[in-house]
């Protein structure tokens, strides 16, 4: 078998190198072209080379506002064919969203025929629909055919494309950029144009203007969707100051046929008898109509949102979402917060200003930086316009001079044409002429020859001589350039002033009030509740305070083998603490509780219980209430509920425990106890004072009573004063207290002595 060539024997035209840096170099080109040719804008035109080949490919194809529209598979063709090579999925969505109002603050793009919807829906295909250039885009192109930017050659070398486009509208910030390249991204909310030309004018006549000064004329963020941007001014100041951050965006409440104007502004439509329902107007930018609906309606399928009946949506062209309550009695303002909360009417939408530079270079840009730029920018386009119009002016006044001594010579110049075999030579030696002036001359039609054509001559060049000057002085004079920029600019804000149907803000920029506390209890209705918790562990509520009965069983059925073992009385938005004997508790909430129709379901399904653990106690948590914990060993301390709570479905331990000791009491201490009666296996008890235990909210507390044989059959907590009772048993049921208890109470930790005649012979109170 041929040995593998060595590196002398290698084939003709195979470079050897490094695995790892022929990948790196190959992958930092990859990186570089995504950046710079993909994904970030230049801030200059606020493009990317899609996006702008799209509207120079329509331009080629004099789609302007007053033609007429063509398919938009045309325009896909032409574009893909002759400047981007790439697929036409990917450059029919493009135009597509340059379409769309939702989407774009100022389309640069009108699309007849589906363009998809706010709804999300997708658009037709491109064989369907039609386009051509808004007048916004043809702003933007404007100057192309006067020299103010530099053109490049296609990919294939047939044709020509700028490299940007000159003109004086600010896209970048009018319509917002986003995109993700390789180690960095862009995220640039669309603005209102007024504005950001109030803004650039600043930075025109000072170059000294403070970040805060900028910000006095520019709001912030301008979406094409409305909205309410609810930051402090402080957050979005800083946010434009360092190029990062993020916004947080509503959706708008407002009910415009609302009985008077708090109603309107607060979105509150009222009806006869009390009711009202709540009206969302705006939603957040790039957040599909039909996927907030989704998830409102989520949220009452799933009980989630109880105070919120019903959601509608009786949008047409303009967006109505009704919301509709549980019941009047609700709280608007916790309605609005709650949906807020638990669905994107309430979104972020970040801030990084992360563009292209004049060099290409991709940064980070506060305001005042990027406004420098695209100011300095618009300062160039209009220097080369101007010297492109110098150029243009020169050569006509060489062809109206020229003219003009034709004119003066008429007579002499028709005889040397009639008599010459090669008159240009002879008319430029006889009159001084240049090449372009005696061929202009020769090329001339016999009826320009009248009187009045040099009259014109002769003011057309008064004209261009005085336009020369005057672009001359421009060009000596930085001031007359800021001048003609500001005059430009200021006729550009009047199509896109305030009281316009374009320009007029649509998000309102305003500091959310102080929101109305978000409790998840609050959604839940509230409603007696009867909870049931069997012998082997099958829970379930039932409606209303149900007579138990003094088994505490009620009417309720169990399964076989099994009977009741707790149950209590409470509302549907409490909660209920489960202490299992191996001291961890569990939280469950009243309101998810099975009906009571049938068994219920087992507790475990809800809660991760151990198999081998014993429920010991229910008991309905409330703020600030005590619990008397002990275990078999006869140690314990005292617990806040507060403290037990549990966050997850796997408990909270509270009671450490050693060896083979398990928790056995869990016992509510009424406020006015003040002494804990504890009795052991040797039936022993022993009473000493509440204040001898110590508050915990875990560990495995004091001895509460020493022992020689078992351990603890039962504790409690009473008042001294009332004596210590307990329940005689059979049929009766009736209790008995003992008042003279003093010869039991000691310190806490004694041994104890036998208890009072009569006391229950299993030991528990």
């Amino acid at each position: 078998m041929a040995s593998p060539p060595d590196e002398t024997t290698a084939e003709e035209g195979i470079e050897r190198e490094p695995f790892e840096s022929a990948l790196a170099e190959r992958y930092l080109v990859y990186a570089l072209s995504t950046i710079t040719a993909r994904s970030l804008p230049d801030l200059r035109d606020g493009l990317k080379p899609v996006h702008r080949r799209i509207l120079w490919g329509m331009r080629g194809l004099r789609l302007s506002p007053d033609s007429a529209f063509k398919k938009s598979s045309r325009v896909v063709g032409d574009v893909m064919g002759k400047f981007h090579p790439h697929g036409n999925v990917a450059l029919y969505d493009a135009m597509v969203r340059l379409a769309q109002p939702f989407s774009l603050r100022y389309p640069l793009v009108e699309g007849q025929g589906n363009f998809g919807n706010i709804d999300g829906d997708g658009a037709a295909a491109e064989r369907y629909t039609e386009c051509r250039l808004t007048r916004t885009a043809m702003q933007l192109m404007a100057g192309l055919d006067e020299g103010t930017v530099d053109f490049v050659p296609t990919y294939n070398n047939e044709e020509e494309e700028p490299v940007l486009f000159p003109g004086l509208f600010p896209n970048l910030l009018a319509n917002g950029s986003s995109g993700i390249a390789v180690g960095m991204a862009t995220s640039i909310p669309s603005h209102n144009v007024a504005e950001v030309l109030d803004a650039a004018e600043l930075v025109l006549f000072n170059k000294d203007v403070t970040h805060a000064e900028l910000m006095a004329v520019f709001q912030g963020p301008d979406f094409a969707t409305g909205g309410l941007v609810v930051d402090s001014a402080e957050a979005i100041s800083h946010a434009y100051e360092t190029g990062r951050g993020s916004f947080r965006v509503r959706g708008k409440f407002h009910a415009p046929e609302a009985d008077n104007e708090a109603d309107r502004a607060a979105g509150i439509e009222r009806a006869k008898g009390g009711g009202w329902q709540l009206v969302i107007s705006e939603i957040p930018y790039q957040v599909p109509k039909g996927k907030l609906i989704e998830q409102i309606a989520a949220l009452i399928g799933d009980r989630k949102l109880p105070i919120l009946e019903d959601v509608r949506d009786e949008s047409d062209e303009n967006i109505r979402i009704v919301l509709v309550p549980r019941s009047r009695n609700v709280d608007p303002e916790l309605l609005k917060e709650s949906v807020y909360k638990l669905t994107d009417l309430e979104t972020r939408f970040s801030l990084n200003l992360n563009v292209l530079d004049h060099t290409r270079t991709p940064m980070v840009m506060g305001l005042k930086e990027l406004l420098t730029h695209w100011v300095a920018h618009q300062i160039e386009i209009l220097q080369r316009r101007s010297q492109h119009r110098l150029a243009k002016i020169a050569d006509r006044l060489e062809l109206v001079e020229g003219y003009i001594i034709a004119f003066l010579n008429l007579d002499r110049v028709i005889a040397i044409i009639r008599t010459e075999d090669e008159p240009k030579p002879v008319m430029m030696a006889e009159f001084g002429l240049t090449d372009r002036q005696a061929e202009a001359i020769l090329n001339m039609r016999l009826r320009s020859l009248r009187k009045l054509e040099e009259m014109q001559l002769r003011q057309e060049k008064d004209d261009l001589l005085k336009e020369q000057a005057d672009l001359e002085a421009l060009l000596a004079s930085p001031a007359r350039q800021r001048t003609r920029l500001k005059k430009d600019m200021a006729a550009l804000r009047k199509e896109y002033a305030e009281d316009t149907a374009l320009g007029a803000r649509r998000t309102t920029i305003a500091e959310a009030a102080p929101t109305v506390e978000f409790n998840p209890d609050a959604m839940i209705e509230k409603e007696p509740v009867t909870v049931i918790l069997s012998q082997k562990g099958w829970v379930r509520a039932a409606k209303g305070h149900v007579e138990l009965g003094k088994d505490g069983a009620g009417d309720f059925k169990y399964k076989e083998g099994d009977g009741p073992a707790f149950a209590v009385h409470c509302q549907t938005t409490d909660k209920l603490l489960i202490a299992g004997d191996d001291g961890r508790f569990f939280t469950l909430g009243a309101d998810k509780l099975p009906g009571a129709r049938g068994f219920g379901e087992p507790v475990r399904n809800t809660l991760d219980i151990d198999a081998g653990a014993r429920i010991v106690a229910l008991i309905v948590h409330e703020k600030g209430k005590q619990l008397l914990l002990a275990s078999t060993v006869g140690k314990g301390f005292v617990a806040v509920t507060d403290e037990l709570l549990a966050e997850t479905r796997k408990g909270r331990q509270v009671v450490n425990l050693k060896g083979d000791a398990k928790l056995l009491v869990a016992r509510t201490v009424a406020p006015a106890h003040d002494h804990v009666a504890v009795v052991g296996d040797n039936r022993k008890l022993v009473v000493f004072a509440l204040e001898e235990m110590p508050v915990m909210s875990r560990g495995q507390g004091v001895t509460l009573q020493r022992y020689r044989d078992g351990g603890l059959a039962d504790a409690t907590t009473f008042t001294l004063a009332d004596g210590l009772s307990w329940t005689m048993g059979g049929e009766t049921g009736r209790t008995r207290t003992e008042n003279e208890i003093g010869m039991w109470k000691v310190a806490r930790g004694a041994a104890g002595r036998l208890p009072p005649q009569g006391f229950p012979k299993d030991n528990r109170f």
